[in-house]
């Protein structure tokens, strides 16, 4: 991961910007660590102003060796990152390469709590809770599709299912393919995936919101909109209804 400090402009989503290594504010920048992590990585970059003046830093050596020590006291669990130095007009900074991470959440321990970050923008916020749901369940290989609903399998249908992969393929769909798909796990419990894939689906937020506007650009004060549908239901429902609504 190879940044050119100077042409960067103000802080952005993969890189955050910081004056100098905060040690008695740690939160400060160690919530970016957490939030690259738990994101998709990033760069923070220290000796550097937000008005991309570089100032570099006075001991970059021991800042690099405290901000090291402070990862591993301070993240829970610990991310992959490439610390390394960068001289800029004849000054020293820091960069540190946090790469994205498998075992999410990553944590920023502080103040008696523990609290995953993400990026959102130029900003480290906390993970609201279905996002620290997902975090979870990625961090131990595991998706809300693959997960055992609270439903049971003997009580849903699968016709129309059956059909739109008759049609498309050809072949039937066996008993077999219940597993297979996702629909069932290896005990014969009923996923999430199999309660969307149901014929009348019972996961009440499984919906699709249709509208139809009057023309190609926004409306300017006016509501444009022609009509619109609301759809609830099971997967293959929703991508019919869809579609009729569409064309």
């Amino acid at each position: 991961m190879q940044i050119d400090p100077k042409k960067l402009i103000g802080e952005a989503t993969e890189y955050d910007k910081k004056r100098s290594v905060e040690r008695k504010k740690v939160k400060d920048w160690l919530k970016s660590v957490s939030a690259f992590a738990n994101s998709f990585g990033g760069t923070l970059i220290w000796g550097i102003t937000n008005d991309d003046e570089v100032v570099g830093l006075e001991n970059a050596e021991s800042d690099a060796e405290f901000i090291s020590e402070t990862i591993k006291t301070k993240i829970d669990s610990i991310p992959k990152v490439n610390l390394r130095f960068h001289m800029e007009d004849n000054k020293k900074l820091i960069l540190l390469d946090v790469y994205a991470g498998k075992e999410t959440p990553y944590y920023y321990v502080g103040e008696g709590n523990m609290t995953a970050y993400i990026r959102l923008g130029n900003e480290s916020v906390p993970a609201d809770n279905i996002t620290l749901k997902r975090l979870v369940l990625q961090g131990t290989n595991r998706t809300y599709d693959s997960l055992v609903s609270n439903y049971k399998f003997k009580n849903m249908a699968f016709t129309k299912l059956r059909s739109v992969c008759k049609h498309n393929t050809g072949k039937d769909f066996e008993d077999s393919d219940y597993e297979s798909w996702g629909i069932i796990d290896e005990e014969g419990n009923l996923t999430n995936a199999g309660a969307l894939l149901a014929d009348e689906s019972p996961v009440r937020h499984s919906r699709v919101f249709c509208t139809r506007w009057n023309g190609l650009d926004k409306a300017s004060g006016l509501i444009d909109a022609i009509d619109d549908e609301e759809y609830s239901g099971g997967l293959v429902n929703l991508l019919q209804d869809s579609m009729s609504f569409c064309f």
